[in-house]
């Protein structure tokens, strides 16, 4: 499982645990809130009846009073009202009256009239001075049918009391107004989980895109491979550009440190050579031998110089990771300047140069650093070609890449050589006899390929001879 798909689990359950959490809270509150607001009007409404209701009761005419009749008219009122898109139409109140032993003397109901209500919460704490309240359930096997009742005391002149006045309302009268808010809470909440975790969603993708980035890039310094750290922005930026400036220095080390073994490895030869000779020249010699042995001086000294100046070539090319800044180069305009380049080494080896050149279309690259990896091939195949035979220059398209042959008609590559011939310092013997190269040709040929998008291909072919590949992609 990878790190951005960890981050987005582990922000989906604390956003799902938090919502349910959050939600829980809500939905529970909203009955309870509801139902206090309830209560609190019900605290004012009793008050304010057991007042009016106090004239009709003292003079013991509460069941037939103004009082009475006025609260039964108001059960045929139409109240025409519509509150936040409910109607409301009728009153779902219920008020009765109790005497002071509890005794109910009026009810706007009229199913409780002379029925002993003096152990009811509402009226027994009531009669006691203290405030009377209580939620019954109208039907005893149905939760949803509980009443809430609110007592208010009714006061004689002395300030004695003589009776207390309930009002009922059923909480199923408030069900439809908690269903609609606990909706709307459910509703809410669904939306703000989904919008946290589209964030989250798009935050843990960006995150696992920049670390995928680094670990990619860290693969591929790993493997050896030209790789730029990635485009980021912020923290994810500098972490990859610490990683580049690490790299470069690490890399940089290693460099020195093969370059100074191998070089001290390939020199040994020609210094040897160099030694013997300037040896020998110290002694009596006849004039031949001594131009021989200053020859041989001055020619291992010239391959020194060319090792030396292949190298730093081959150095420049391999530190760089990509073209800083690549030109449009006609494929085929640089296959006839190398083919001009190289004119002086061919005639001086006695060979004949054969040109096969297509319009294949432009590349984009170097054109300085192409001409030179050309050249060397065109080089190596005229050391390797016998004198009057042909060396072939060809270009042609295949499918979006220019490919650049070489052919010689040579002794080919022994078989073991083969996967070895673009290693660095690896040569094999000219088929006149004379010294190796420095090999290093090669080897920087299939760096500028690398560094071009492309590839180097080095192979035997048919009919004798060998046969070598520049391919880059075409723009």
């Amino acid at each position: 499982m990878n790190i951005g798909l960890r981050i987005f689990l582990g922000y989906f359950l604390i956003v799902a645990l938090a919502a349910l959490l959050l939600a829980q809270v809500f939905v529970e509150q909203v009955k309870p809130g509801v139902r206090q607001a309830m209560e609190d009007t019900l605290v004012d409404t009793a008050n304010m009846l057991a007042e009016l209701a106090t004239d009709d009761l003292v003079a013991g005419r509460i069941a037939t009073g103004r009082f009475a009749r006025r609260v039964r008219e108001v059960a045929a009122r139409d109240f025409g009202a519509e509150i936040w898109g409910f109607d409301k139409r009728a009153a779902s109140y219920r008020v009765y009256v109790t005497d002071a032993r509890g005794i109910v003397v009026f009810d706007s109901s009229g199913q409780a009239t002379g029925a002993d209500y003096s152990r009811w919460n509402d009226v027994y704490l009531t009669l006691r001075g203290e405030y009377g309240a209580r939620s019954t359930r109208a039907d005893p096997d149905d939760p949803d049918s509980t009443v809430m009742h609110v007592a208010a005391p009714i006061h004689d002149a002395r300030g004695a009391i003589i009776g207390v006045l309930t009002v009922a309302k059923p909480n199923r009268a408030l069900q439809p107004f908690i269903a609609r808010s606990q909706a709307v809470v459910l509703r809410w909440g669904a939306v703000l989980m989904g919008v946290a975790l589209l964030v989250g969603l798009v935050a843990a993708w960006w995150l696992s895109r920049q670390l995928g980035g680094l670990r990619r890039y860290a693969h591929a310094v790993t493997a050896g491979e030209r790789a730029s750290p990635p485009a980021s922005a912020g923290e994810f930026g500098e972490l990859g550009q610490a990683l580049e400036t690490m790299r470069v220095r690490l890399e940089g080390k290693q460099y020195v440190e093969q370059y100074v073994h191998s070089l001290t490895h390939e020199m040994k030869g020609p210094l040897a050579a160099i030694r013997g000779s300037a040896e020998l020249l110290e002694t009596p010699l006849p004039d031949a031998d001594r131009v021989r042995f200053a020859g041989s001086i001055h020619a291992q000294s010239e391959r020194l110089a060319q090792m030396i100046d292949k190298l730093l070539a081959l150095a420049a090319v391999e530190h760089r990771q990509r073209i800083e800044q690549p030109v449009p180069v006609d494929a085929a305009e640089l296959a006839a300047e190398v083919a001009e380049l190289c004119a002086p080494a061919i005639a001086g080896a006695g060979v004949e140069l054969e040109l096969q050149i297509g319009a294949v279309g432009r590349i984009e690259g170097d054109a300085f650093l192409l001409r030179q990896a050309l050249a060397n091939l065109v080089g190596n195949a005229v050391e390797f070609a016998p004198a009057g035979s042909v060396v072939g220059l060809r270009l042609r398209r295949d499918e979006g890449e220019a490919v650049f042959e070489i052919t010689d008609q040579g002794p080919g590559i022994p078989d073991y050589a083969l996967p070895r011939v673009f290693e660095r310092f690896y040569s094999l013997s000219r088929p006149d006899g004379g010294s190796r190269s420095s090999g290093l040709g090669l080897c920087f040929v299939a760096e500028v390929a690398a560094l071009h998008g492309g590839r180097a291909e080095l192979a035997n072919r048919e009919g004798g001879g060998a046969i070598a590949r520049l391919v880059v992609p075409l723009r």
